[in-house]
Order: structure tokens, then sequence, then C-alpha cells
């Protein structure tokens, strides 16, 4: 097509398509690329670039604001309350926990319908500069373990599961900057079907310690285990857990080497479930092991399945280079299983009766309250033998360590070096020899 008609098609089509909805823009754009033989970059250049678009005059839209500050505020404080989910699985938060939120905020049926209509988007925006705040990174401390790999299968496939018992499971550790000496792991381990959790606490990673965390966390979940993926780590490749598998016929697979996306449902809960409420100090005492489970075996668990949504990937459609990831609606741990009526109707109406009965906002305060217990626990470096004899000094004497090195600073420059090192703060010299 000639240049004159070509502009004079898009001077006809121009106003058409400013005034056009979304759909009807695609159509137009279509049509004129296949007029013109322009690419669809160009097109769209071309429409946005006419000298009577670039006049006219682009007046702001004036939005009124539906939900005003109590709203939000509301919004706000039930985000923090179930530790910080994100919008898709905050706004089920919000109609799970209305029952108990008409209890604790002034909440008129004006506000109750306005944070049921509020949409994922607009809780993002509200929330956007309070997010950047809560980002750290993980590190792990596990080792590979080369016993019975070639007895243990490598699982690369997902378990094509209708319902609960394929459970994988992880060791958190808590070193500190460390992972010198024995410390604190938690045991993770979450059902694939239905996103239950459970913890256990253990010192260090022995595999008579890992064995008796298994059992009590299959002691409290409310199905059978029926299969156990794990990582390479030496603390699940070994004759202990291959010996449990084996005598309670559970399937035992393994991923592959330094494959995390084989085990991307319990990698996910290591944060949501430890690293979010843990951090990333080092716990290596038998008080603080008693206090971490204190927490994991009582409140911690009712609150994250019974009252904590989640949602699951279904499938991912690409187009070209872009992929859009398709999740189901957000279900708890607990609803999960109810829909999938697997658990026989004693189980299912215990359960229910057991959420009716508890406050996710009582239960939040109960978990902040220990938290704070168990980081008072916390040691923030490791001691070396140095470091303790350093700090076995008197204050305001010098340690031995100190006062070698000084001696050694005056040996190499043969000269006296003078610090105030005893209580009165007086000038000490320190000789060689």
């Amino acid at each position: 097509m000639r240049r004159e008609l070509g502009m004079r098609y898009l001077e006809a089509i121009y106003e058409r398509y400013h005034k056009a909805s979304k759909g009807s823009k695609g159509r137009i754009l279509d049509e004129f690329c296949k007029v013109c033989g322009y690419n669809r970059k160009y097109a769209i250049w071309k429409l946005n670039r006419m000298p009577q678009h670039r006049e006219m005059d682009r007046r702001k839209r004036s939005c009124r604001r539906r939900y005003d500050h109590q709203v939000l505020t509301i919004v706000e404080q039930v985000w923090r309350t179930a530790n910080y989910p994100w919008s898709l699985r905050l706004k089920e938060i919000i109609r799970l926990w209305l029952p108990w939120m008409r209890g604790r905020y002034l909440i008129t049926p004006q506000i109750e319908e306005r944070l049921l209509s509020i949409s994922p988007s607009t809780i993002d925006r509200h929330l956007r500069s309070k997010k950047r705040r809560l980002k750290r990174r993980l590190y792990g401390r596990t080792k590979p373990g080369t016993l019975l790999r070639h007895k243990i299968p490598v699982r690369t496939e997902h378990w094509d599961v209708r319902g609960p018992g394929f459970v994988e499971v992880d060791l958190v550790s808590h070193c500190g900057s460390s992972a010198r000496g024995e410390f604190i792991n938690s045991l993770n381990l979450t059902d694939t079907f239905s996103g239950w959790g459970e913890t256990q606490a253990v010192m260090g990673k022995g595999e008579g310690g890992i064995i008796e965390a298994l059992g009590m966390m299959a002691r409290r979940i409310p199905f059978t285990i029926l299969g156990i993926d794990s990582d390479n780590g030496s603390e699940f490749i070994n004759h202990h857990l291959w010996r449990y598998c084996e005598a309670r016929g559970i399937q035992f697979t393994r991923s592959r080497p330094y494959k995390k996306d084989d085990n991307a449902h319990i990698e996910q809960k290591n944060w949501t479930h430890v690293r979010k409420f843990m951090g990333w100090d080092r716990y290596d005492s038998p008080k603080a092991l008693g206090a971490i489970n204190d927490l994991y075996e009582n409140e911690f668990p009712l609150f994250m399945n019974l009252f904590q949504p989640s949602v699951k990937l279904q499938k991912v459609i690409r187009k070209g280079a872009r992929r859009t990831r398709i999740y189901d609606k957000p279900q708890t741990p607990l609803d999960r299983l109810l829909a999938s009526k697997q658990l026989g109707q004693e189980k299912s109406d215990e359960l229910k009766a057991l959420r009716e009965s508890l406050d996710p906002f009582s239960l939040a305060e109960a978990i902040n309250s220990k938290l704070e217990g168990i980081w008072d626990l916390a040691h923030y470096r490791y001691q070396s033998s140095e470091a303790s004899e350093k700090s076995s000094a008197k204050e305001g004497e010098l340690s031995a360590v100190d006062r070698q090195a000084l001696q050694a600073i005056s040996h190499i420059f043969g000269m006296n070096i003078y610090v105030r090192a005893n209580k009165k703060r007086e000038l000490v010299a320190i000789r060689d020899g």
C-alpha cells in the first residue's frame, strides 16, 4: 500500500481505535497490520504518535477511593497476624477469619462488604511498600549422603496423588553464621496433596534422632504416611530410615542431587513454616530445643493447618517466552482433607469441632509470645575456644590471648607498649617476656 493511502487509512481508524474497548482494539490492530503490512508494535506506535493524539488534553482520571483508611488498616492488621501471606491467600484468610474479626474490630455491615469485595491487586498496591522490608536469603548446611543411594530410587516426576499420605521431608539448620559444633535442626514434613505440615526440632543430625522425630510427627498427622521423598542428605540416606520405611510399608524415594525443584513442596514450606518464624540465628542449647518443640507441637500446627490457606499450582501455560501459572482456589490443608473425604466421618467431625473452638488471633498471639522467648535463647555467633578464653577474662583486665599478642608486637618493634587495662584505668606496660 502506498504511503498516502496508509495515512488516510490510519486517520480513518484513529478515533475508532482510541474509543474502543481493549478487546476491540486488538481486532482493529489485526485489521490494520493485515491491510498495511505493518509489524504490530510499529502499528501501535503509529496510532499513539499521531499529531492530533499528542495535542489532545490528557487529563488524569479522577477515581474515588472505595476502600477507606479503616478498611485498609484492618486488612494490614490481619496480614501481619497471619504472618504476611500474599494477596490471594490473604483474601481467603479474611473470608475464613471473619467470624473472629467481628469480635476484635468494629466492623459494620458496610465495612464487612468491602472487606469481602476487596481484590488481590488492591491489597498488593496497599501493602507494596511494607513487603520490601521482609526479604531475606536462605542458606543450607546439609551434606550429601552416600550410603544406600543405589537402593533408594530417584523420583524425577511428581507423584500422581489423589489423596493424602505422600510426604516430602527436609532439614532446616539453625546454625547461625557458623556450622561448627552441634546445633538444632528443624525436621520439616509436608503432604503433597493437602499441604498439611508438621515440624519437629532435633539436636544435631543423628540418624536415631531423625527417626524419633519422624515417628512423633507421624502420630500427630490425621492420616497414614504412604510415601516419603527426601533429598540426598546423610540424615535421610541411611539404614535407619531405610529399615523404618520397609517395616511400615512406606515408599521411600529421593530427589536428584542439586535439583531443589524435585522437592518444590517442602522447599516452599522451609520458608513459610520455619525461616519466617525462626530466622537465621543459632540455637544450640537443650533449653532452646525444648522451647522450639513446645511451639511446634502445640499452637503452631493448629494455626498453619487449620487457619492458613494455600494455593496449588494446576498448570503452566506457555505462550512464546511468557509463562502463565494457573492456581486453584486458596484452601487450608484441613479443607483439602475434608474435600477428599478420605479421613472418615469421625475424624472429620473432630477436626471441624477443633477449628470452631479455636481463635486464630489468640493462636497468633500465643505463637508470637513463645517466639519472643525462643529468640532470647539464640546464640548470635559461635564462640571458639579462643573467643571463650577472651570472654573468661575479668572485666577491666587483658585476656591471655591479648597479652600474648601485645608481647609479640613489643618484641618485633623493640619497644614497650602501654595500655589502660586495670580497674583503675591506669597505664600498664606490656614488655616482651
